[in-house]
């Protein structure tokens, strides 16, 4: 009798954990990568990524009137290399957005932003962040901060 009491007990905790788990388990639609590549000895192009779930969307870096949504990169300043010009990014999707009263620009499933750099030697490793906000049509998670660093070489 205590054995079956027991195995029902150990069953009951295990059954709770497995619950509590899956339920505490933090929404991570976004993946990010980086990649540098050299255009001549003295100049690169910082390729960054987000890799969207199905259904999500980041927003673009140029949004009027919305600094609360756009993504935005901010690099360490370095004696190794210097930027070259503003972060590009494609052509993003645009739709007016009836409840925030402005045109937002996003993307879905991916997208590549990039950054000219002029190298002061042969190699560098540039440093920086990603702050950004993603959403599906049910939610938007909190603004995220990324730190990154990518090599020259």
């Amino acid at each position: 009798m205590r054995k079956i009491l027991m195995k029902k007990i150990i069953l009951i905790v295990m059954v709770s954990l497995f619950t509590t788990t899956v339920k505490s388990q933090i929404l991570k639609p976004v993946k990010w990568s980086y990649a540098a590549k050299k255009t001549s000895s003295t100049q690169a192009i910082l390729y960054i990524k987000a890799s969207l779930e199905s259904g999500w969307h980041i927003y673009a870096l140029n949004i009027p009137k919305g600094d609360q949504l756009k993504t935005i990169f901010t690099f360490s300043p370095e004696k190794t290399y210097k930027l070259k010009s503003k972060t590009l990014e494609p052509k993003p999707i645009t739709k007016f957005e009836k409840t925030l009263d402005i045109n937002v620009s996003y993307f879905e499933k991916s997208v590549v932003f990039n950054q000219k750099i002029q190298l002061a030697g042969s190699t560098a490793t540039v440093k920086g962040e990603v702050e950004f906000m993603v959403c599906n049509d049910q939610q938007c998670l909190p603004r995220e901060t990324l730190k990154f660093s990518i090599p020259v070489k």
